[in-house]
């Protein structure tokens, strides 16, 4: 037994693992420390105020990552053996990101004229730039898909350590929200730089350029689509709804949806573990990637379900600690959002870690986009009239689409996981999109 355990503890997929729970565990503990200071430091408007503009500054990121952290990801593990094909890969995605970078400031430019909140407060809209830019041009994608996550991992939980100590130090009055994301967008900057000397020390330096840009965004024209349409239901809610309400309000939501994120962050690591090492199996034999699926499944289901019901029975003790006085409406948001707990970490595997290995590009994109029009929809007639419990709902109700929807699709192909085992055998073809 002691041996087993030993064999499991070097095996490369079980350290990625542990070093994607590191990562996770300091995006957990960190938020812990640093949301009830935040939010008892600056109050539900002004802390409203931030999470709006930090949302804002999502869709910027949204933009620039492109869904390279997916489609670069893959393309990295498919020729981890050729350095040359990396370098190629990673100039690429910088200049590529670049690009996108110029347009993204563009159109932040021209939606800040008709956003109040930004024109009364300059400082924090172009501090949410700054984190913004610092947050997309990460390279967790390149290691990741060389499946050496260890000291990009230390590298990330050195940033969040060094940004948490600047907000205890120099955030102390309502009037310093800006600087909140100008400090993580600092550490950001920082872990980013090392990362980035770490990678060119082991392939070739080449300068972006046009082929070598187009190429990678080529690569993930599919994985936009679906990160854009992802977007419609998960990071650009805390914004729509800050369209409709007052801050404080919008203060109320941000509180409780940070909480559920940082609950569903405890089954990532599995999830982005998992997700090079399936691209891998997917191109040799679809029955070893059905297992691999069957497994993430059953574990990503029971967890999402345990930490689910933790989160819905513990929402009034959850937000009295961690957001404090003057919460008490972030309640009963919490526990809607708690249903979102389950459903995503199942529709997680099944369509990133199922789907698309299997070149399965184009419905998913479709189940994703369809799924996130719907959440546009319901926002637009639930938040002004239910404000952020309305919008809560529209999460809720439009994540359950998605989950059934990849189900139903699955099934009827007989590819799901759980079937596949009597009806398949052989390699993957990636031409059942």
């Amino acid at each position: 037994m002691t041996a087993l355990i030993r064999k499991l503890l070097k095996h490369n997929l079980i350290q990625n693992i542990f070093a994607l729970y590191g990562v996770q565990f300091a995006s957990y503990i960190f938020p812990l420390l640093t949301i009830p200071y935040l939010t008892r430091v600056l109050g539900p408007k002004e802390w409203g105020l931030v999470a709006f503009t930090q949302a804002f500054g999502q869709y910027m990121v949204l933009i620039v990552e492109y869904g390279f952290n997916l489609s670069a990801t893959r393309e990295i593990a498919r020729f981890r053996d050729s350095v040359e094909k990396r370098s190629e890969l990673l100039a690429g995605v910088i200049g590529a990101k670049l690009l996108l970078a110029f347009l993204s400031l563009v159109l932040a430019l021209i939606a800040s004229r008709w956003i109040t909140a930004f024109q009364e407060h300059p400082r924090l809209f172009w501090s949410g730039i700054f984190w913004a830019y610092a947050m997309a041009f990460n390279l967790m994608w390149y290691f990741q898909g060389l499946e050496r996550m260890r000291l990009v991992a230390a590298l990330d939980v050195g940033a969040k350590a060094l940004a948490l100590v600047g907000i205890v130090l120099w955030v102390r009055i309502p009037q310093d929200g800006w600087k909140v994301l100008a400090l993580m967008g600092a550490a950001s900057v920082i872990s980013g730089l090392t990362a980035l000397f770490l990678a060119y020390s082991e392939v070739p330096a080449r300068l972006p350029n046009w082929r070598f840009s187009r190429e990678a965004l080529r690569l993930g024209w599919t994985m936009f689509l679906f990160r854009s349409a992802v977007s419609l239901y998960t990071v650009g809610n805390t914004f729509i709804l800050g369209l409709f309400v007052q801050p404080q309000i919008v203060g109320y939501y941000a509180g409780a949806e940070k909480i559920s994120k940082a609950f569903l962050g405890l089954l990532g690591p599995i999830t982005q573990a998992i997700y090079p090492r399936m691209s891998q199996v997917a191109r040799r034999s679809r029955e070893e990637a059905a297992k691999l699926a069957r497994a993430g499944i059953i574990a990503m289901g029971f967890g999402g379900v345990f930490i689910g019901v933790v989160v819905f029975a513990s929402a009034p003790l959850l937000v009295r600690v961690l957001l404090g006085e003057g919460f008490q409406a972030a309640v009963p948001v919490l526990r809607i959002l708690a249903l979102l707990l389950p459903m995503i970490a199942i529709s997680n595997v099944l369509g990133i870690q199922w789907m698309l290995p299997l070149g399965l590009d184009r419905p998913f994109n479709a189940i994703i986009l369809s799924a996130g029009l719907i959440n546009i929809i319901l926002a637009l007639v639930l938040a002004p009239r239910y404000a952020h419990i309305g919008m809560a709902w529209s999460v809720v109700l439009s994540e359950a689409f998605a989950t059934s929807c990849m189900y139903v699709f699955l099934h009827r192909r007989e590819i799901d996981p759980f079937q596949y085992k009597k009806t398949h055998t052989g390699k993957v073809t990636n031409d059942e999109s």
